[in-house]
């Protein structure tokens, strides 16, 4: 904790001298986020980085703080809301907290493919849901692929629903998650993603859920070698930056930040396709045991996340319907 305020006062100096040197040329802005640097989507942020430093010729800058130097996801987004750094990467997952209309994306088996995904990230509810956040200080600029989340274990694979009776297993901190671990009759246990390694080690938790990329490069195949694709979720990961740093930005600094968001995106979707093929390949080779359970069991008990808001919240329910009737 103590290296997160070093670095943090070391911003907050920094920023300040360089809003009050008049003969500084180049604006700096500060993106946090909790990926190590082999992960492919840090891969797209520094790629972003890159292009934002290139088409504005060295104007505008971004700072890349990855493997949570500055904090969990959480924390991140509680500093970009007060302007403490400037942009991040979160999950869907972790921003629904903040933003409700987000947590849509949370919901189990919401899309039937990688083509639908597409067609909603990249058509008008993605765009629509991007800008949800602004009333609250969070603005999104682009989605990068966080690919398909299934389970891995320790003990015993999961090839049906009923292995998860009882089960502890670690979720991102949202309600969805949460919900859906509980529709499959497991016992959903949030931690930060930079603890699960040890608490998977020892036994704080049975297993946890993720993208095979993470789940190799996190390492956590080393303590949990039962992986079942059953690709519950495809949670797409969103850029963000601090409404209070991107109004007081010129008009063509967003157009740089935008164009490099964009390309950005581009960029990571073709390189998370590489690297999940990799990571699958790598963990099979360690030893791990990979598993490819019939999804429908678990489609249909965890339908009820679904249900609970047809009457309770029908504007939320019309937006699911909206997202699953997109591209047919």
């Amino acid at each position: 904790m103590r290296n997160k305020i070093t670095v943090l006062l070391f911003i907050f100096v920094s920023a300040f001298l360089s809003s009050c040197s008049k003969s500084s040329s180049t604006k700096t802005i500060h993106l946090a986020h909790a990926l190590n640097t082999k992960h492919p989507v840090h891969l797209g942020i520094t790629r972003m980085a890159e292009l934002v430093e290139e088409n504005s010729e060295g104007r505008l800058t971004i700072k890349v703080y990855p493997n949570q130097q500055l904090g969990t996801e959480r924390e991140a987004l509680e500093l970009l809301q007060i302007g403490s750094i400037g942009m991040t990467k979160v999950s869907a997952a972790a921003i629904e907290n903040f933003v409700p209309e987000l947590r849509v994306y949370s919901l189990p088996y919401l899309f039937r493919d990688d083509a639908h995904i597409q067609s909603v990230l990249n058509g008008e509810i993605g765009k629509e849901l991007l800008l949800a956040g602004e009333e609250y200080w969070l603005r999104g600029l682009t989605y990068y692929d966080a690919g398909k989340r299934s389970f891995y274990t320790k003990d015993q694979p999961i090839l049906t629903p009923d292995d998860l009776q009882g089960l502890k297993i670690r979720v991102m901190e949202s309600q969805m998650s949460m919900s859906m671990v509980r529709s499959l009759n497991g016992s959903p246990t949030p931690i930060s993603f930079g603890e699960l390694y040890t608490a998977l080690q020892q036994g704080v938790v049975d297993g946890a859920e993720n993208n095979p990329p993470s789940y190799f490069s996190s390492r956590h195949y080393e303590v949990a070698k039962y992986y079942s694709l059953d690709e519950h979720l495809m949670i797409p990961d969103l850029l963000i930056i601090s409404t209070l740093v991107w109004n007081n930005l010129t008009i063509q600094e967003q157009e740089w930040i935008q164009a490099a968001a964009d390309s950005s995106s581009s960029y990571q979707f073709q390189v998370w396709a590489e690297s999940e093929k990799e990571a699958l390949a790598e963990v099979e080779v360690s030893g791990v045991e990979i598993f490819y359970p019939d999804k429908e069991p678990f489609m249909e008990m965890t339908s009820s996340v679904y249900e609970q808001f047809k009457e309770a919240d029908p504007e939320f329910y019309q937006l699911i319907q909206r997202i699953r009737g997109a591209g047919q």
